[in-house]
């Protein structure tokens, strides 16, 4: 998934490493740490040890005499700095809320490494899962109600794509602690058997082919052309290179890598296509999918034009980057969208054999990418032989609920039309409590990005819902509360 945050987004990506420098937040905050449990779920291997769980707290606008709210970030795969940085809208509506705001950060990464530099060595990965996560949450929870004498205070979880899977499943399994949750571009739906993992890079496709059908149908050609040079021999790979700009001639083997490089970058721009620039590594201007297309359509090369747009994302529009290392930008590992590289892109990508399953293929035919399977026994080989991993879906499915979450409430679901993620994400109303709503020309949970003008109406919109729920779910906690 590669969302490492927005701001330092650990490519994979998550994400998360490549990094996204943005205008940081001005909103301050106290950086703290918690012993936290190394092993919820077992009494005896490691009995009391604790690791420092970071977290970062903001209580300049807590209520405290009037109970007010706690909204707590589940923080993803990425250092929690990040995420604060890039979720404005929390610390837009907190002061509405009186709430006391806390992004606490997922074990594995960042700074909270329950092994320090041993934390992926051995068994030692065995305690990076999403239960142990989610239990990490709910002692922190706890522990922040003490600390402030907050009770009574109601909580409501925040997150985006990973992130806000956890949102939702903070809801799911500890619907005590927590009264509701917004769950942004969260694809839940990977865990049950009700979606096409191919959809992923459809979606991708679809992003290029709304700007453009031209656009689509040239970047299908330009794939085509490129691998009928690289067959030619030496002289088309050298002609490869030169056109992308490599660092290191291509050959063979390098070539089917170059593939995934390229492709690593569509995923980005469809995901990251906001109406203002963005900083991916360096500048990214607004609606960077029609800027790429731009390049594809008017241009008389058209593998060019795909190196254009590589360089636009790597390189950015005022790139400095004298060439491009390929290995050194993209790794391939579980998740074919990318896990970026550095610590944290290790741990997406033991997530991603474990609990995680992104089974996205491309064939070159219902999108617009080279024939690039990745089959379930493709995942079980290359997990079992990286990490000792031999992934059990079905539990997963069974212990995080699947597709069957109609038990659950106080949940709004948002969505981009833009967003390829959308694909295994919840896209209507399931009930009266459990909300969704799709924002057309939303990227990838743009909704959590803070108020920006050129934001397009469909976000204002979804946000005030957001609102609307979140005021709903604290009121009917405070009704409760009062009555116990």
């Amino acid at each position: 998934m590669k969302l490492k945050s927005f701001c330092h987004i650990l490519l994979m990506s998550l994400l998360i490493g490549m990094t996204i420098n943005c205008v940081l937040s001005d909103v301050p905050y106290k950086e703290q740490y918690f012993d936290q449990t190394i092993d919820h779920f077992n009494f005896v291997s490691y009995g009391q040890k604790t690791f420092k769980q970071r977290y970062l707290l903001q209580d300049k606008w807590f209520d405290a005499v009037n109970k007010g709210p706690i909204f707590f970030y589940t923080g993803n795969e990425g250092s929690i700095t990040s995420f604060w940085n890039n979720t404005g809208f929390v610390f837009d509506i907190a002061p509405q809320f009186g709430a006391l705001v806390v992004f606490a950060e997922h074990r594995f990464y960042g700074k909270s490494m329950p092994f320090g530099a041993d934390s992926f060595k051995g068994n030692n990965i065995g305690l990076l899962t999403i239960e142990q996560a989610l239990a990490d949450y709910a002692v922190l929870i706890n522990k922040i109600k003490k600390t402030y004498k907050a009770t009574k205070s109601p909580v409501i979880t925040f997150g985006g794509s990973y992130g806000g899977m956890l949102s939702a499943y903070m809801r799911f399994k500890y619907p005590n602690l927590v009264d509701g949750a917004i769950a942004a571009s969260a694809p839940i739906y990977l865990m049950s058997k009700v979606i096409d993992p191919s959809q992923f890079f459809v979606r991708v496709t679809s992003d290029f082919k709304q700007s453009n059908p031209i656009c689509s149908a040239n970047i299908r050609k330009a794939f085509t052309t490129m691998k009928s040079m690289a067959s030619s021999g030496p002289a088309g790979l050298k002609t490869l290179s030169e056109k992308f700009r490599l660092c290191s001639q291509l050959n063979e083997t390098s070539y089917d890598h170059m593939v995934g490089w390229i492709r690593n970058a569509f995923v980005s721009l469809a995901m990251f296509d906001y109406p203002y620039p963005t900083n991916f590594m360096s500048e990214i201007p607004a609606f960077p999918v029609d800027k790429s297309c731009g390049f594809m359509v008017n241009t008389t090369d058209i593998v060019a034009g795909l190196a254009q747009i590589s360089a636009l994302f790597y390189n950015g529009t005022n790139g400095k980057l004298p060439c491009f290392d390929i290995w050194e930008e993209y790794v391939e590992c579980a998740d074919p969208s990318g896990c970026g590289v550095g610590p944290n892109s290790l741990a997406w990508d033991i997530q991603a054999c474990s609990e995680v399953p992104m089974l996205f293929s491309t064939d070159g035919q219902q999108d617009m990418f080279p024939p690039k399977p990745y089959t379930p026994q493709m995942r079980v080989d290359y997990c079992k032989t990286k990490w000792g991993i031999v992934p059990r879906d079905q539990w997963a499915g069974l212990n995080l609920w699947g597709k069957d979450i109609l038990s659950s409430s106080n949940i709004v679901f948002s969505n981009g039309g833009k967003d390829p993620w959308a694909f295994a994400g919840v896209l209507h109303n399931l009930s009266a409590n459990l909300t969704s709503v799709i924002i057309p020309d939303g990227g990838h949970h743009l909704d959590l990005r803070g108020h920006n003008v050129n934001d397009p109406p469909d976000v204002f919109k979804a946000r005030e819902l957001e609102k609307y729920n979140i005021r709903l779910w604290i009121n009917t906690a405070f009704l409760r509360n009062k009555n116990n």
